[in-house]
């Protein structure tokens, strides 16, 4: 019975949550923008043919204006930078996907051991997020990426690692106010491993500002990964990422073919506003010191 009514108040809550994000209209348009753009870098793969359409070229179509055929026009070797822009997101996405997935497992893990054990642990813990704080991410990032060698996979792993320093303070705090609770107080009496405590008493407690941090590092994320790719040390390029086409379409921007580097970077303004559109509903929902 007890179960059951937990399992009521859990569903009516997630149901008043959805009643409040169906009202939030920016809400409602970052997800759609999110999931638009999400479902067109899914097919894309299954849409575009990669080498004749992605990287291919079509010199008789080079240099082309946009137009109703080409929306976004053609670059120099006459591919079709919609495609490249749709197809790049494939790229961006996942880097901002997988780094927040690693610089979540690193930065909780850490932070609530932090907070949960205290002592000596923690000082260790807080003075090596502390210097890692102290170096900007992005030449943080450079230095991984240039010792690991370039690729997508080294470069999701070094903006995670980079930008785990957040998800352990954040982490580390909130357990701070749990970890003193009756209901963690009573499972170390009855005998429970601290890995246990924290895994199904103390994160549960915390779980909603991760989601928040998590959500809106997405967006971060991303823009790291366009910034990373244009100075030439973040996709390879051979994998045309958006920060890559906002590149390459500099380059020849003077030349007379702005929307090269335009749309490519609007595509990314759009993918962030989206996601920072959700951050923002997730803060105000989940965050009770908001409310």
């Amino acid at each position: 019975a007890e179960h059951t009514e937990e399992h009521a108040q859990s569903r009516s809550m997630m149901q008043e949550v959805w009643r409040r994000f169906k009202k939030n209209k920016g809400a409602v348009v970052g997800l759609c923008i999110f999931l638009v753009i999400c479902v067109l870098a899914i097919s894309a793969g299954f849409v575009y043919d990669y080498d004749t359409q992605v990287v291919g070229g079509d010199v008789t179509q080079r240099l082309q204006s946009p137009s109703w055929e080409h929306p976004f026009g053609t670059d120099e070797m006459g591919r079709d930078i919609l495609i490249r822009v749709i197809y790049g997101a494939r790229y961006s996405l996942s880097v901002g996907v997988v780094a927040v997935a690693i610089a979540l497992v690193i930065g909780v893990s850490l932070g609530a051991l932090a907070g949960y054990v205290g002592g000596i642990t923690e000082n260790i813990i807080m003075r090596i997020t502390d210097i890692f704080i102290a170096v900007p991410n992005i030449l943080l990032a450079i230095a991984i990426v240039s010792a690991m060698g370039q690729s997508t996979l080294n470069l999701m792993i070094a903006v995670g690692i980079c930008s785990s320093a957040s998800f352990v303070q954040i982490s580390r705090a909130a357990v701070l106010t749990v970890r003193n609770n009756e209901y963690v107080e009573a499972a170390r009496t009855i005998g429970l491993p601290n890995r246990i405590i924290i895994i199904k008493h103390v994160l549960p407690n915390v779980i909603n500002s991760i989601i928040v941090l998590a959500t809106i590092q997405i967006g971060s994320f991303i823009l790291t990964e366009a910034t990373l790719s244009f100075l030439g040390v973040g996709v390879p390029i051979t994998q045309p990422s958006l920060g890559l086409l906002v590149k390459t379409g500099i380059d020849v921007l003077f030349s007379g073919l702005w929307w090269a580097s335009v749309f490519p970077g609007l595509y990314i303004m759009l993918i962030v506003f989206g996601i920072n559109l959700l951050g923002d509903f997730l803060r105000d929902e989940l965050n009770p010191n908001l409310k």
